[in-house]
């Protein structure tokens, strides 16, 4: 079970996300639910642990195992999301993830995955690119030109 819940207007979200980084790009995702660009990642299900969440969702949605390096933020945003007008309040644990040891980067710029019912558009997005395109979370187009050393607990009210 995922632990997300609505009520009313309001929704929470316990999230993971992976930071996929070659050569000065992010890798990004779409589909046909969002027209904006976010990142790989998912739902923590009850009982599991946030590192074990961002591995399942990579295997799931890249059909890779992709390698923690470390945990850079714990993001607590509050938003209006623009696909189901619900005002969220998520907790996002992001990964800096190392792929060295896959296939990803053999698959281009531009690939498409399948996941269960939903195609998934993957692309490698410049860091200076994420200033002019629809992307989420809005804190890391500033933020993914210097990473933090350290994991940072912050907040982000859109």
């Amino acid at each position: 079970m995922d632990i997300s819940f609505k009520s009313e207007n309001e929704k929470f979200n316990y999230r993971v996300c992976a930071i996929i980084l070659d050569d000065g790009k992010i890798l990004a995702m779409h589909d046909e639910r969002s027209p904006y660009f976010y990142l790989p990642g998912g739902r923590v299900k009850l009982g599991e642990t946030a590192e074990d969440a961002v591995i399942r969702e990579t295997e799931e949605e890249l059909k890779i195992t992709a390698r923690i390096v470390r945990p850079l933020w714990l993001n607590q945003g509050f938003f209006k999301e623009d696909v189901d007008g619900l005002h969220y309040h998520e907790i996002c644990i992001y990964f800096l993830m190392d792929i060295s040891h896959t296939d990803l980067l053999c698959r281009g710029d531009r690939f498409f995955m399948q996941e269960g019912s939903h195609q998934h558009t993957f692309e490698w997005l410049k860091y200076e690119q994420l200033q002019h395109e629809y992307f989420y979370p809005l804190f890391l187009k500033k933020e993914i030109f210097d990473l933090p050393q350290m994991f940072t607990i912050r907040a982000e009210y859109e």
